[in-house]
């Protein structure tokens, strides 16, 4: 397969389908085959099968975008931007049909169009890590034209070239090679694992990682949309499912007697996040945030809570579920890891997430969000 290179730079990072985008239960299997054929190389195959599922589905937005990497995988990259490109225009909530444009661009020098569809990867997600990291790329690459352009006015300027050789360094091809991998491979499908909410099973994301056993005292909490009590079950990955609906009932487990900082009463807190998130309570949901809480990118607090204000209450259902959800604390901060699948009016998307925990008072409060990590 061909990856995409920048002359001085490393390779953007291109997400694969199961890194971006949630598979459901009832097509996992069609999503399955088609990514296995990726993996063993039937790049044919996979297109044939992919056409074929879009024919009765044309709008899923799932095969669609494994359909883009096929063709990017392929050397198809006219037909890859053209599927990327009508992403961004059906489902524009959706930040990585925008990275995925701007690795594209950027293999066809298009430096200011592979900006602008990062720019919009951000606007989407402020804290798309994936993004910004590519967007640096980008600037750096705009950067040494600029500086070489510079050179070929004005050969006497005798500040540009240390200036040029450092952005050389920085993204050699031994550098950026000991920094990340030059190829992201589709991961092997693996069976979704669901977890009962109500009476719909609520899929699980296959992705890289590898499972882990959950801990002693590990639990499962539904928020049940009917508000009948739905009882704790251990399962094979510990997650939190949140599903959309109004007034909810959460049955768990008695806890582990916590203490003063205990990572249960952040644990808590994180849950309390997402439950406030799925039921559109934005009120709940903003004071969730402590007032440290700095908003990624360039936005005020005010204007960072209106559009999330906004971006809730446009939405008629929500689902939020937090998966290998671990807490760690230290005195009076914590940290929360989780992949988060994250559901609304049709949109299924899924990624890694980390939250900064701040105990103020007796309430454990976010002060840091940041999505990739």
């Amino acid at each position: 397969m061909t990856h995409t290179r920048l002359t001085f730079l490393g390779p953007l990072r291109l997400l694969s389908l199961a890194v971006a985008l949630a598979f459901s239960v009832a097509h996992a299997d069609e999503y399955s085959d088609v990514s296995q054929l990726v993996r063993t190389g039937k790049l044919t195959d996979a297109l044939t099968k992919a056409d074929q599922y879009l024919t009765s589905k044309p709008r899923d937005p799932q095969m669609r975008f494994l359909k883009g990497v096929i063709q990017r995988d392929s050397g198809k990259t006219t037909d890859a931007i053209a599927t990327f490109t009508r992403l961004t225009e059906d489902f524009p909530e959706l930040p990585e049909p925008y990275n995925n444009l701007a690795v594209l661009y950027a293999g066809q020098s298009q430096f200011d169009k592979a900006r602008t569809a990062l720019e919009m990867a951000i606007r989407t997600n402020p804290s798309y890590a994936t993004a910004h990291e590519n967007l640096g790329d980008v600037y750096a690459k705009l950067a040494s034209q600029a500086y070489n352009k510079a050179l070929q006015l004005d050969a006497s300027n005798a500040g540009v070239p240390p200036k040029l050789a450092l952005i050389r360094e920085l993204f050699s091809p031994s550098a950026a090679k000991s920094q990340r991998p030059n190829t992201i491979p589709v991961p092997a499908p693996t069976a979704p694992v669901a977890t009962p909410v109500a009476t719909k099973p609520a899929p699980t994301l296959p992705g890289p990682a590898v499972a882990k056993a959950p801990p002693a005292a590990s639990t499962t909490v539904v928020a049940a949309a009917t508000g009948s009590p739905t009882p704790a079950t251990p399962a094979s990955v510990p997650a939190v499912a949140v599903a959309p609906s109004a007034p909810a009932a959460v049955v768990a487990t008695p806890p582990v007697a916590a203490t003063k900082n205990s990572p249960k009463d952040a644990e808590a807190a994180v849950i309390a996040w997402a439950k406030a998130w799925a039921a559109r309570d934005v009120k709940s949901y903003l004071a969730a945030y402590g007032k440290e809480f700095t908003p990624p990118g360039t936005l005020s607090r005010s204007a960072w809570e209106e559009e999330r204000r906004q971006r809730i209450t446009s939405k008629s259902k929500i689902s939020v579920k937090l998966e290998n959800l671990t807490v760690t604390a230290s005195g009076n901060s914590a940290v929360a890891k989780f992949r988060q699948d994250y559901k609304a009016n049709g949109l299924a998307v899924s990624s890694r997430k980390t939250l900064d925990l701040v105990k103020s008072g007796d309430r454990w409060q976010i002060v840091k969000e940041s999505t990739g990590t």
